[in-house]
């Protein structure tokens, strides 16, 4: 009897979460308008930046842990790469604003990492957890304000980096 309420309270909680998480984005959506602080404190507004580059926006479960740091420094070996492609990288999770400036300093990551301390924005995203613990995905946003591409891979973080840069050169390129 206690099995299968605990069960069901399993259950019910999974079925709430995924609720709350909204819609999942995906290639053809606008992106979502939302403001976060960035690891200096500053307000970020997202439309700020629509229209001006290309966007690589990925989320990440936590500043330090070992999958997370690895894809960050993925990101910061390639970053004149994503920069001379016209690419902003921005990455968004709900670490605080100290914890983001102690992870860029430790690492050395030069792009901007935006607080999202009650996971509004990843909401927003639809980006969905796995095994209680925040979901690891990358979107690519043209120069429109449109989500072009997705990737979603939980355990291997530096694959955001490799298959958004990929992503973005193939849309350089001349079809034909």
């Amino acid at each position: 009897m206690q099995k299968n309420i605990l069960l069901a309270a399993l259950i019910f909680g999974w079925f709430q979460i995924s609720k709350a998480q909204g819609k999942h984005l995906k290639a053809g959506d606008m992106i979502p308008l939302f403001s976060l602080r960035d690891q200096n404190d500053s307000l970020f507004n997202i439309p700020d930046y629509t229209g001006k580059k290309i966007l690589v926006i990925y989320f990440y479960p936590r500043d330090e842990s070992s999958g997370c740091t690895k894809e960050a420094c993925s990101f910061r070996d390639q970053y004149d790469k994503f920069t001379k492609a016209g690419a902003m990288v921005i990455g968004i999770n709900s670490g605080t604003v100290e914890s983001h400036k102690k992870f860029i300093q430790n690492h050395k990551l030069p792009f901007t990492l935006l607080s999202d301390p009650d996971n509004k924005v990843l909401k927003m995203f639809g980006v969905k957890s796995k095994f209680f613990i925040t979901g690891r995905e990358t979107f690519v946003v043209d120069l429109s304000g449109k989500i072009v591409f997705t990737f979603d891979s939980f355990t291997n973080g530096p694959a955001h980096e490799k298959e958004a840069l990929q992503f973005i050169d193939s849309m350089r390129k001349p079809v034909g």
